[in-house]
């Protein structure tokens, strides 16, 4: 299943990606579609009830797809609808960085780390796709693109093994990790140790900014994908080609930074991770190319979809 969440004029609406791309607005779509009296409120509210509220809204998909002309009043098309993030109002917005094999190459050929790198996103820097990125005043020029996988976690998880990792994981997702690469230069230039970390803390803020990271369109459930680690993704400039991947270049893959990082932090279901960057991010560029008012950029993963947004 596709699940995603409509912008409405009632509010945020859970929805489905149907086979033909049209969304069917779970809050409206006839009753007879549901198995029992549960409508879901919206896509965490799906996630947070488990298997159960997934296997209902299976239910609905199927019964949407077989009589498609019952779903009338509650279907649109997938480029009309304005979208949310799939999950607007996750706990926890995790990214994972330096996780690029030739990411780590392309940056100065940096040391693959001992464990896993990451930081936190505010909720606030979400954003659907096909919405506007706007290019903050305060640091217009240096404004740069990282498509990401994402994974969606479908229950609480802390302090797990890599062997059950997996059984965490709900579905996949696409971030783009928008920077502000004002701040790469006092990582390199701060005098250790606290200069260099004073510059990461600047570099993250950079990254925190209103709307830096798109998310979407979709959330894929996890019996889609078969092998998260063999995707491909590619990051479109303007319809230019700028990052071009499969996931198996990944440093520390999933279950290794799920249960890293859940030693420390309980996740619940809805919260989003995004594992890391690949190579061909514009500032490790010679030239650097930064994005600017107009710019188109599209991140697409093999089996999830095509994120886009536009700068303004």
């Amino acid at each position: 299943m596709k699940l995603l969440t409509i912008e409405t004029s009632s509010g945020p609406h859970p929805g489905l990606l149907l086979a033909d791309r049209q969304i069917l607005d779970l809050a409206i779509a006839p009753g007879g579609l549901y198995p029992d009296a549960w409508r879901p409120a919206s896509v965490r509210d799906i996630l947070e009830g488990g298997e159960s509220r997934l296997d209902a809204v299976k239910h609905v998909s199927d019964a949407a797809e077989a009589d498609l002309d019952a779903c009338q009043p509650a279907l649109s098309a997938l480029p009309e609808a304005s979208l949310l993030p799939p999950v607007p109002d996750p706990w926890l917005v995790f990214s994972v960085g330096m996780n690029y094999g030739r990411h780590l190459a392309e940056m100065g050929n940096t040391p693959r780390p001992a464990h896993p790198a990451g930081f936190i996103k505010t909720r606030d820097s979400l954003l659907g796709s096909g919405k506007p990125i706007n290019v903050p005043p305060q640091c217009p020029d240096m404004i740069d693109y990282e498509g990401e996988f994402c994974f969606v976690f479908g229950r609480a998880c802390h302090n797990v093994s890599e062997d059950e990792a997996m059984d965490y994981v709900a579905g996949y997702t696409i971030a783009n990790d928008v920077s502000a690469r004002d701040w790469i230069p006092d990582i390199r230039s701060g005098e250790p140790p606290f200069g260099p970390i004073h510059g990461w803390e600047r570099n993250v803020m950079g990254k925190n900014l209103p709307g830096f990271t798109p998310c979407g369109p979709v959330i894929v459930t996890a019996d889609e994908i078969p092998d998260p680690h063999d995707l491909h993704l590619q990051t479109r400039l303007n319809g230019e080609v700028m990052q071009d991947t499969r996931t198996d270049d990944l440093i520390f893959k999933l279950p290794e930074i799920i249960s890293y990082y859940s030693r420390w932090y309980r996740f619940h279901p809805g919260d989003i991770v995004t594992t890391g960057s690949p190579s061909g991010v514009g500032v490790g560029r010679t030239p650097p190319v930064f994005m600017k008012p107009g710019d188109v950029v599209e991140v697409e993963i093999e089996g999830i979809g095509i994120l886009g947004n536009h700068l303004v």
